[in-house]
């Protein structure tokens, strides 16, 4: 029987990954938690059950990611120890994915470092809306036999059909084009996207595409919101322009220091999310997504007979 086992703090997603494995499993599925404590140094000591079947979905959604990724570097070789044969990771936030490039020289190319350390570790590996760039697929960053990038864009697409019947999908910028336009395709709703100019992590400049947007509701759609500077400047722009209402939908609700109430001084209404965050702003859950996806990527495991063992770093 395989398990999903996941951290202390995040039971509530947990849940209703089970409940949605249930739903799409032929077999059913245990939950477990991984018992976390922290020492006065704050190093962790981590407690996983003392046995393991051989199919194991560890679930972790790495915001706050430089303590996440230790806990997962701890606790995925542990879980070997005790009888996992086959080990996916189910991360809906992944993080570490933007520096996917040296742009200045001797610059850490992120992605690349924490995909080979990933792929250390697991066998499999499922998330959303991964910040892909310059890199075409998820297993190019993350060299996993089994690497799924999901997309919230239909679901957030929907939502926004329902919130505010007719409105037009904006894309912030250039990178989310990608997302609006899935979005718009599968809600049956017009898109743009208009293009940032970055100057720094909090000075970017947002130019509107040519469209008369007077008395029209808006929402600004994008994978990800984390100063909400680049969202702030196009709410700004698009409220001078005349438009009825601007509302927000991002699949990670990062929103950073001040981010949402920036956000909302540039005249921003609504914002809605997904939950690998958790955030007040939640309004999609991704358990329906991800449910059925770990499930397929477990019987491509057993169908296949693909290695039992990562083999990047491995070696």
């Amino acid at each position: 029987m395989p398990l999903l086992l996941a951290f202390d703090d995040e039971a509530a997603p947990a849940q209703r990954l089970l409940a949605a494995l249930h739903a799409a499993a032929a077999e059913p599925w245990t939950l477990a938690f991984v018992a976390r404590h922290r020492f006065p140094d704050g190093e962790w000591r981590l407690r996983l059950p003392p046995e393991l079947p051989a199919e194991v979905a560890l679930y972790r959604s790495l915001h706050q990611p430089n303590e996440k990724l230790v806990e997962l570097l701890l606790a995925a070789p542990a879980a070997r120890e005790l009888g996992a044969r086959r080990l996916w990771l189910v991360a809906p936030y992944l993080a570490y994915m933007r520096q996917d490039a040296a742009f200045t020289p001797g610059e850490v190319v992120s992605q690349r470092h924490v995909g080979r350390w990933l792929a250390a570790a697991f066998d499999g590996l499922i998330t959303v809306d991964p910040h892909l760039h310059r890199v075409g697929t998820l297993a190019e960053a993350v060299p996993v036999a089994e690497a799924h990038a999901l997309s919230a864009a239909a679901l957030l697409g929907a939502l926004a059909a329902q919130r505010r019947p007719g409105a037009l999908l904006l894309g912030p910028d250039e990178e989310s084009a990608q997302w609006v336009q899935q979005a718009g395709h599968a809600a049956g709703l017009e898109t743009a996207v208009a293009r940032k100019v970055r100057h720094g992590d909090r000075d970017v400049e947002v130019a509107l595409p040519p469209l008369d947007v007077r008395g029209r509701a808006v929402v600004i759609l994008d994978d990800m919101a984390s100063t909400g500077r680049t969202v702030a400047r196009a709410a700004a722009a698009l409220r001078a322009a005349g438009t009825a209402s601007v509302d927000v939908a991002v699949t990670h609700a990062l929103f950073v220091g001040d981010a949402l109430a920036a956000m909302q001084a540039a005249g921003v209404g609504e914002v809605w999310s997904t939950d690998s965050v958790p955030h007040a702003s939640n309004a999609v859950p991704l358990a329906p997504l991800l449910g059925p996806a770990l499930q397929r990527s477990v019987r491509s495991f057993q169908i296949s007979g693909n290695s039992t063992t990562s083999s990047i770093l491995r070696k």
